[in-house]
């Protein structure tokens, strides 16, 4: 490889969402509100299950990772994204863009494993509850979410290790809001078909594998409840409909961006604003607004501020 091919290229034009400019403030507003709601309630989640006792638990544990991991993806792409809004010249840094592949897949592989392992943690509770408290002791949750983050730390740096070396002299204009492999590639000075297949296999593995496993946990935890009682049918749906609904939303785009072989560029754009902003904004939403714990956790959380204001 040429040494000089890689300094051609010291910065990217990113196309951004395909707003006019005389449209941009509209945009600007409303990915700004998303974004605020989504530090605010992912936020809100990790203060009220670090400081309420009663959320001591396992399941709540992993939900403010969960929290945590949500408020770092959406922070990858999402700030760039809104400040660019105001910019006629949407550029980001060689640094720069190798940065936001490297976090984005690091965070997204380990939210993947983080759900598998939440998924893990319904089915012992459902399924083996007199075990539940030995089978997912601290010591053992804590280690499952470092490897979870281990997992997305290696995948994200054998992504990086492909794409580093490739040279790049032109055109330099990336089709989205954001740098991700498959952009990348298409403004790579070589064919990138054969790149394109071995990223698809790192890809497709960690997020078939994840979702596989989440289909068949949560269909193991359905077909048990159901036969436990006459009510079961209801029940299961009630207790592994939050954690579905956020699988569906978070995994459906990354199968099909990472995944399925036919390209759409405005799709797949679509699909990334989906999973990089809206999942992690319907997260809190979805745990707190359907869960009672978290409901009556607020509502102490509120008496308390009330109480100290008041004294």
């Amino acid at each position: 490889m040429d040494g000089n091919n890689q300094s051609t290229v010291s910065e990217f034009v990113l196309q951004g969402l395909g707003f006019t400019q005389n449209l941009q403030a509209f945009p600007f507003m409303v990915f700004l509100m998303l974004y605020v709601i989504i530090l605010s309630g992912n936020t809100a989640i990790m203060i009220l299950i670090v400081t309420d006792p009663h959320l001591h638990s396992p399941m709540y544990f992993l939900l403010a990772n969960l929290s945590f991991v949500d408020l770092w993806l959406s922070s990858v792409s999402t700030p760039k994204m809104i400040t660019d809004f105001l910019r006629v010249n949407k550029t980001i840094s060689f640094g720069g863009c190798m940065c936001q592949i490297f976090f984005a897949h690091f965070i997204a592989a380990s939210e993947m494993v983080l759900l598998v392992v939440m998924a893990y943690d319904r089915y012992v509770a459902i399924c083996r509850p007199l075990h539940y408290s030995t089978i997912m002791s601290l010591q053992r949750c804590t280690k499952l979410v470092l490897t979870s983050w281990l997992i997305g730390f290696v995948h994200s740096i054998s992504q990086l290790a492909v794409i580093l070396p490739l040279p790049f002299c032109g055109p330099r204009k990336i089709d989205s809001f954001f740098c991700d492999i498959p952009l990348v590639t298409k403004v790579a000075c070589l064919d990138a078909h054969h790149l394109d297949m071995l990223v698809n296999i790192d890809c497709g593995m960690v997020v078939v594998t994840c979702f596989v496993l989440l289909l068949m946990s949560y269909m193991y935890i359905l077909v048990t409840i159901r036969k436990s009682s006459k009510t079961g049918a209801s029940k299961a749906l009630s207790t592994c409909s939050a954690h579905i609904t956020v699988v569906v939303i978070f995994f459906v785009p990354c199968i099909y961006i990472y995944v399925w072989p036919l390209k759409i560029a405005w799709l797949d754009t679509i699909l990334a604003v989906f999973y990089s902003v809206i999942a992690p904004l319907l997260n809190p939403a979805i745990y707190t607004l359907r869960n009672k714990e978290m409901k009556n956790a607020m509502k102490r959380f509120k008496n308390y501020v009330l109480g100290s204001k008041g004294t």
